[in-house]
């Protein structure tokens, strides 16, 4: 393998025999074609920004318009309030070129006016929710006036075709909940988690909360949500993730898992080369804008204000806060293999095709040189401690050949990590998949480059998977990357003895060893921080349990939600596991608004605990127990429907609690509220979000989703995915150091209150008719 040639592109000297002038016209190239790739991709953000600035409309529009007023006032007639005329007489001139000129600048006014209030009447529109609350499917009933609506939004969004952040400026606010609501709805929430006394208590603390100080923080909270363009997404970004101190391993990152049922080829070199250049293409889609945003029902869009930061993103640690760097541009990715980085270029005039990438692996799969001292085990610093992390930076990566090299690492558009070991999947032997999960979320702990946005996992057997850092979006984009490498990969990539298929046009550049110099002082931070991470890896336990008996097609059957169906399965399973109810976290989604992210929706209801009681009790029927089911998934689906609507409880507790920290006022209730721990944090990780991915046709591409540590101590994170018509993934975690906790068991009791609950209505179904 070719060492680092290290290159002057041009410099100079004076000796006795005059000038001495050297060049080396290759970099110079690069440096061209660097040039001329950054100036191309600022007049696409230009045009990018003008088609998004006129949207819904269209720019050749104001041509139309400026004819029309032009051949009305040379015609001898007055435009629509005699604007030009007015305009002339203003102006004191009526030659031809002013007369012209008149002419633009009223055609320039109603244009504008008509794309403004295009743009408003569109932002008007997409601030009406009630459609989300109208059940849909087979048999349903539209009302009147949701049908009007959608008529008026195809016809203001379809005049155009939108590009990525079309809708940006049409979105709505996310708008703020008025204090009685979200203290109504929070007090429902805790209701079967507390019994009379304390619930007494409490509705006590949110009176004198709700007609107290929270009158003023309410007020603070309103100005900003009128200021801001999202009044929870900064603070959030801020004070959830990027202040936190603890290790982003386990407790904040996220991992997602190849498509089981589908290994294109087993050499690990050809399958690295395909993903990363699907990546690159996807890149290439956001930088030009031309992925179509998601929208729902093929009519309402979501923000896609978190793909701007998909690639070139890096999380910065800072002594108490960290930050988030996100470049324009960048024409590489790092490679670590075997303790070794690698600075792999992957843009030469185009993207490197795959079986040109596939060169540039192959050349580091063959390297056989040894890591420099502390090399290996650097990525431990990015797993660890973040005030740890901080000031190692500062005391050995601010300057010389370390900061080069970290720099190369942090400003990389990804980082890629081929392992010397297969992940494996057999339906047999679940604990391999267990492992497979394990090597994703937490590796050696010093394999992955935790602050990156994310990392691409390649196993030596062909199989893939991704960490992903927390902060800079949610999982719903990394899936949406994810996806399309899916989709990208249905296509011919591979021949018969599993290489990419064509033949290289270019001699692809040899990949760049990076070089280090750790002293043994930094070699002594880097073991603190391994010290730590190999403890939070031997406390974390990981299950991933796969239900293949049924699937989402049976509880359509039933009639029910497939998303409160699984909830309520899990609120069965957590209740005989623990022997109690105790507080349910589930993500969904704001994104219906401008920069929107996530609320949390609160499972564990008044009428799921009903059920669940119920299922276990003897004297209750079938009839009952059903009934009982149907309310609480019901109750579900209005509280996950109300989060999305920005109705949610915990985003605008969070906001209020901020605000109370900034004025320096104590709440008791905020604290107690704040203080409350999630034993059970569940996400559905989503799929199809795209109408490219059918998988009544491509059955194989479905992921097994992914998975994330448990946020309480004592308690679980439970990740799952409905992967098609009868397959369902379960990613369970909790920690060892729990006596109370066990996601073995945890899985045996999901796999049990899934046959309970299909054993319920089968049997109702026995007693009532298919009905």
């Amino acid at each position: 393998m070719a060492e680092a040639h290290q290159a002057v592109a041009f410099s100079f000297s004076i000796t006795h025999e005059g000038w001495d002038v050297n060049f080396d016209r290759e970099v110079l190239h690069l440096v061209w074609q660097s040039g001329i790739r950054s100036w191309k991709k600022r007049i696409a953000r230009f045009q990018n920004s003008i088609h998004n600035g006129v949207y819904p409309g269209h720019l050749w529009s104001l041509w139309l318009i400026f004819s029309v007023v032009s051949a009305v006032h040379f015609l001898g007639n007055a435009v629509p309030f005699d604007l030009a005329a007015k305009i002339l007489y203003l102006l004191n001139e009526t030659s031809m070129r002013w007369q012209f000129a008149a002419c633009f600048l009223t055609a320039l006014l109603y244009w504008l006016t008509i794309i403004f209030t295009l743009r408003y009447t569109l932002k008007f529109l997409l601030m009406y929710k009630g459609w989300m609350y109208e059940s849909r499917g087979k048999g349903s009933k539209t009302s009147l006036p949701t049908k009007m609506w959608f008529i008026c939004v195809r016809i203001f969004s379809g005049w155009n075709r939108p590009k990525l952040y079309s809708f940006q400026g049409s979105l709505p606010r996310l708008p703020l909940p008025s204090l009685h609501d979200t203290m109504t709805r929070y007090l429902r929430s805790v209701r079967p988690l507390l019994d009379d006394a304390n619930y007494e208590r409490m509705q006590q603390l949110a009176s004198e909360f709700e007609n107290g100080i929270g009158k003023k923080l309410q007020r603070y909270l309103w100005l900003k949500s009128w200021w801001s363009t999202n009044y929870v997404s900064d603070w959030w970004e801020e004070y959830v993730y990027l202040r936190g101190r603890s290790p982003l391993m386990i407790n904040s990152n996220f991992y997602g898992i190849d498509a089981l049922f589908m290994q294109p080829t087993l050499s690990q070199a050809a399958r690295a080369a395909s993903a990363i250049n699907s990546c690159l293409v996807l890149r290439r889609l956001v930088e030009r804008q031309e992925l179509e945003p998601i929208m729902i029902q093929g009519v309402v869009p979501l923000c896609s204000w978190q793909y701007e930061r998909i690639f070139n993103t890096t999380r910065i640690p800072g002594m108490e806060t960290d930050k988030i760097v996100h470049l324009h541009d960048s024409n590489h990715i790092v490679v670590y293999h075997k303790g070794k980085y690698f600075k792999v270029i992957i843009y030469r005039g185009r993207i490197l095709r795959p079986c040109e990438i596939q060169i540039q692996i192959q050349q580091i799969l063959e390297d056989k040189t040894e890591p420099l001292p502390g090399e290996e085990r650097l990525a431990a610093l990015t797993a660890g401690e973040r005030t740890h992390w901080a000031n190692v930076r500062r005391m050995f990566f601010s300057k010389g050949i370390n900061k080069t090299s970290l720099d190369v690492i942090e400003k990389a558009a990804f980082v890629v990590v081929l392992d010397d070991f297969p992940y494996e999947f057999d339906m047999q032997k679940p604990d391999k998949l267990d492992n497979y999960g394990k090597i994703l979320l937490h590796g050696t702990g010093y394999n992955r480059w935790f602050d990156k946005s994310f990392t691409l996992c390649i196993a030596n057997n062909g199989r893939i998977g991704f960490n992903a850092e927390h902060s800079w979006a949610d999982a719903a984009v990394v899936v949406h990357l994810w996806e399309h490498l899916f989709l990208e990969e249905r296509t011919e990539r591979y021949d018969e003895n599993g290489n990419t298929i064509g033949k290289p046009e270019i001699v692809p550049p040899a990949p760049i060893r990076l070089n280090w110099d750790i002293k043994s002082e930094c070699q002594e931070a880097i073991e603190k921080s391994m010290k730590v991470v190999t403890s939070l890896i031997d406390d974390i336990d990981l299950r991933i349990y796969v239900h293949d008996n049924y699937g989402k097609g049976f509880i359509k059957r039933c009639k029910l939600s497939p998303d409160a169906y699984l909830q309520m399965a899990l609120q069965l399973a957590y209740y005989r596991d623990a022997g109690r109810f105790s507080l349910t976290y589930e993500a969904s989604m704001t994104r219906l608004f401008r920069e929107g992210r996530t609320e949390t929706v609160r499972p564990c209801t008044i009428e799921s605990s009903r059920w669940v009681k119920a299922m276990d009790d003897s004297s209750t029927t079938t009839e009952e127990r059903v009934e009982l089911l149907k309310q609480a998934c019901h109750r579900h689906q209005m509280g996950y429907q109300d989060a999305m609507c920005g109705k949610g409880i915990d985003r605008h507790l969070f906001c209020l609690y901020v605000v109370s920290k900034y004025l320096e006022v104590d709440s008791p209730f905020l604290q107690k509220v704040l203080s409350e721990p999630w034993r059970l944090s569940t996400s559905q990780t989503p799929h199809g979000q795209t109408g490219r991915m059918d998988l009544s046709k491509f059955p194989k591409c479905i992921s097994a989703g992914g998975g994330f540590g448990p946020v309480a101590d004592d308690g679980y994170g439970v990740s799952y995915i409905i992967a098609g018509e009868d397959m369902l993934f379960f990613h369970i975690s909790n920690k060892r150091c729990s006596t109370k906790t066990d996601c073995h068991r945890f899985a045996k009791e999901i796999e049990k209150a899934l046959a309970d609950m299909k054993a319920l209505y089968i049997d109702y179904q026995s007693h009532n008719g298919s009905k």
